[in-house]
């Protein structure tokens, strides 16, 4: 049997396991790292955290018995808790809408070989739409809305084919856009229609539309829809794009720019290829050819994926870091939201091949999200798969790999996002968390604790912790202030620790983080 370390006033106690009610002085770690909490220090607003659909929803959504999928979107989007105040599921704040290409109606002629990857498009050859197609995605958009969703993103990894210049959803040669400048009108056009038909087929508005992803890359045959995008493509495919939302009348919606691959695409000028990389100057510098800060309809945020810029940690870092300073000397006032992010990259810390359940990539993307907020500056956060039935590391909730229904896996990576996700809502502000000792924050990245706080717009203070070592660690916190109730939620290997409510606490401003685990704290 497992007893939790609880809060209780200082000097520090935890309960041994195996001896309720016993308490015995911590004797692993007698030093506590002291924080203080400074909310009038404040940085960065935190719009949401979400997830993609893509792809396994389109069959989860329509095919699956409902039982399955209602508790499916239960673990993404609930914010409900059961008798004991444990949370059902991680209260995504985002959901992002895969807006399909037409691959699948094309079948084994699309030749992207796994089927799974291939999505329905809207728009008919002929021109008509039809709305009836991605009803799973559909289906999961409207329970997404209906348990508190807020914020909803539609993305694009390629225009449909019958526009496209080779007739597929995947580029030829991966050396310019899939889509000739003369069809930019009409692939405009087609995203307004989108929007409007998502809107009045489902009741859910696109905050914000997004028609590149990642556009650095080949997106050649036969992996997945996608297609590249150059900088000067981009850049007046945008403009045409905006002309057209501005003409049509489009309200509630913006365009989300650019959808980086990688965070270095977004602010180094010597990446390969070279004319896809720098889009921060390119895009926000108003003395740039290719300025798009000045159109209604971009917002004025940049987006970009964590992919292959974690490891190692002093990279991490670095990266973050730079971005955070070239975003400064552009516009300091542009903002910068992750819009994916799955463990993919193979390091001496982790594989992305291989299913795991467990901690320990949990923990690796915990530390990931605690660099892009606190280093990166970052106003929103999302995970890449929402529900996969790969053999990778790039899913929240896993399923076994069948169109028509079978098991449902949680793993702790669901439950570490949802330390996150479930607390820091929409609107949240970041504040100041520092070390008492002046131990830089940073030190904390490689194998310690690392946290960050928060302040909701309904009063509440957020801390997250993240605990990497082996052993359990004692925290201190001044600045909490007096009487204040202190709940604590947790995640860690134990079986049953998926978010797990500890309970509420006023004894004190100190508590155990128990070893290799994410904890948050929640003071009102």
């Amino acid at each position: 049997m497992n007893i939790p370390p609880i809060l209780v006033s200082t000097p520090v106690f935890m309960l041994l396991a195996g001896c309720p009610g016993v308490a015995t002085p911590y004797a692993q770690d007698p030093s506590p790292i002291a924080y203080t909490l400074d909310p009038l220090t404040r940085y960065q607003t935190v719009h949401h955290f979400g997830a993609s659909d893509a792809w396994t929803v389109q069959f989860v959504g329509e095919n699956w018995p409902l039982d399955q999928r209602t508790r499916i979107a239960d673990l993404l989007f609930s914010t409900e808790v059961d008798s004991g105040g444990n949370p059902l599921g991680i209260g995504l704040s985002a959901w992002r809408f895969n807006i399909g290409a037409g691959s699948a109606e094309q079948g084994a002629d699309s030749q992207i070989t796994d089927e799974w990857r291939r999505s329905e498009t809207f728009l008919n050859a002929d021109g008509s739409y039809d709305w009836s197609k991605q009803q799973g995605q559909q289906w999961f958009l409207r329970e997404a809305q209906v348990r508190g969703v807020t914020d909803f993103v539609g993305f694009v990894n390629s225009p449909p084919v019958s526009l496209t210049r080779n007739g597929r959803a995947w580029s030829q040669d991966g050396t310019s856009a899939n889509l000739a400048a003369e069809h930019y009108r009409a692939y405009a056009d087609y995203l307004v229609e989108v929007t409007r038909g998502v809107q009045a087929a489902t009741g859910v508005t696109f905050d914000y539309v997004s028609p590149f992803n990642e556009p650095q890359w080949e997106w050649k045959c036969c992996n997945q829809e996608g297609s590249p995008w150059n900088n000067n493509e981009l850049a007046a495919a945008t403009r045409v794009i905006d002309a057209a939302f501005r003409e049509a009348g489009i309200e509630g919606t913006r365009l989300e720019l650019p959808e980086a691959g990688q965070i270095e695409f977004l602010y180094s000028d010597s990446q390969e290829p070279g004319n896809r990389n720098n889009q921060i100057a390119d895009f926000f510098l108003p003395s740039s050819p290719h300025y798009l800060g000045d159109l209604d309809y971009v917002a004025h945020k940049v987006a970009g994926h964590s992919y292959f810029s974690t490891w190692d940690v002093q990279h991490l870092q670095e990266v973050r870091g730079e971005l955070r300073q070239k975003i400064q000397s552009v516009d300091p006032t542009l903002e910068y939201g992750v819009s994916e992010y799955a463990l993919l990259e193979d390091n001496p810390e982790t594989k992305g091949h291989g299913r795991d359940l467990g901690i320990d990539p949990a923990l690796y993307v915990a530390r990931v999200i605690q660099a892009d907020l606190t280093l990166a500056w970052a106003c929103a956060w999302h995970w890449w798969l929402a529900v996969s039935p790969y053999d990778y590391k790039d899913g929240l909730v896993y399923i076994d790999r069948d169109k028509d229904g079978g098991a449902v896996y949680e793993s702790k990576m669901l439950w570490a996002l949802g330390n996150f996700s479930r607390f820091i809502r929409p609107g949240s502000t970041r504040i100041a968390i520092e070390r008492t000792d002046g131990t830089p924050s940073g030190e904390g990245f490689p194998a310690g604790v690392i946290a960050s706080a928060f302040v909701n717009p309904a009063g509440s203070t957020v801390i997250v912790f993240v605990n990497q070592r082996k052993e359990p660690q004692v925290v201190e916190v001044a600045g909490l202030g007096n009487g204040m109730a202190v709940q604590i939620y947790l995640t860690s290997a134990v079986v049953g620790d998926d978010l797990r409510y500890v309970g509420e606490y006023r004894q004190g401003e100190a508590g155990s983080l128990p070893a290799r685990s994410v904890v948050t704290w929640v003071l009102r």
